[in-house]
């Protein structure tokens, strides 16, 4: 009989805190916490929000009558580190201190591991993080750009890829994780060889304005209509269907195009027209040699969007949809095969 783990999963975003408890690979207990804009606006930076979260991640164990001294391991969601291989990494002091830091930029994803390690030191027990979104696996011609100055970045949802790879089980992929952005990875021996830097290239996306025509952006910067503030904003956050649409919710969009907007229908099918063309340049680094195309994340449960993708990459390979993001399943899963043994612990150094 295989042994039980209690395992903690904790998995910060912006505006909340996603919480589980997983008895080896099912879900036990699960919450969000969300976080008041009038609480969050009291803290200067990212990194002095942890106590403030932590006090309440104790709190809702303490309300489900779950002891803290029942957990065997803690598992936290990877934030803006280094260029790192895809794998398990045991959290550190060097860790943290680029994440308190915000070396490699500030995000809420950096407390996972500073949560993780708060309390794993507090409960003395391992804490891990997994496949975080800084995986970098690029074949050295896959960051080259025109200018010497400029290298293309590895950032996108690797948790989620290579979850959703590993699952299904063959070689050779291109896994498109459709949500607020967009990525598009090549998955190929276990290693993603290619893939978008999901905050400033790649399709246009729900929040996110993807590739532009670089000549117009350039004159836009050097205008006088905007500051640096306003066009990070119009790129990341304010882009795609938030600047064409008002909302970078897809039911709601899905009602306008069903309530007869043309605009709409315009944008949503322009924006698969572009996620296919992405995932279609991507079979050439296969050669065109590809196993399959998986569509996932959490606008893959919309239909309208599906079909249109499909309708245009199906000649490529076949394609699957894995709706949802499971992020939390991810953590926990991963864990799970470095305490079974089945991968090693990476340090990260």
């Amino acid at each position: 009989m295989k042994k039980i783990y209690n395992i903690l999963v904790i998995n910060p975003g912006s505006t909340s805190t996603k919480i589980a408890i997983f008895k080896n690979d099912k879900i036990y207990k699960n919450t969000v916490i969300f976080h008041p804009n009038t609480h969050l606006k009291k803290f200067p930076t990212v990194y002095s929000q942890w106590k403030y979260r932590l006090k309440l991640i104790i709190k809702w164990l303490e309300n489900i009558n779950f002891k803290l001294n029942d957990i065997n391991v803690i598992a936290g969601r990877g934030g803006l580190l280094k260029p790192l291989k895809g794998g398990v990494y045991k959290i550190n002091k060097k860790m943290i201190n680029d994440l308190s830091k915000a070396r490699y930029g500030e995000h809420a994803s950096n407390l996972g591991a500073i949560l993780s390690y708060k309390l794993s030191k507090k409960i003395k027990v391992p804490s891990f993080i997994v496949d975080p979104v800084t995986v970098d696996e690029l074949e050295p011609f896959a960051r080259i750009t025109g200018l010497p100055q400029i290298k293309r970045k590895s950032i996108f949802h690797a948790l989620n890829q290579k979850a959703v790879a590993r699952r299904f089980g063959k070689d050779n992929l291109i896994v498109a994780h459709l949500g607020g952005g967009i990525s598009i990875g090549v998955h190929k021996n276990g290693r993603v060889i290619d893939v978008n830097n999901a905050l400033e290239e790649g399709p246009f996306s729900p929040e996110r304005s993807g590739s532009l025509p670089i000549l117009q952006l350039v004159d836009m910067c050097f205008s006088g209509k905007y500051n640096k503030k306003q066009i990070l904003s119009m790129l990341v956050g304010n882009g795609g269907l938030v600047a064409h649409l008002g909302t970078n919710d897809c039911k709601k969009v899905e009602k306008m195009i069903k309530g007869g907007s043309s605009k709409a229908k315009l944008i949503l099918k322009s924006m698969a027209y572009n996620i296919a063309k992405y995932i279609g340049s991507m079979a050439t680094v296969l050669n065109g040699k590809v196993s399959a195309i998986i569509l996932t994340g959490n606008l893959a449960k919309f239909r309208y969007l599906t079909t249109s993708i499909k309708a245009k990459v199906k000649y490529i390979a076949p394609v699957y949809i894995y709706p949802g993001n499971d992020e939390m399943e991810s953590l926990a899963t991963g864990v799970l095969r470095v305490l079974r043994d089945k991968c090693k612990i990476l340090q990260y150094r």
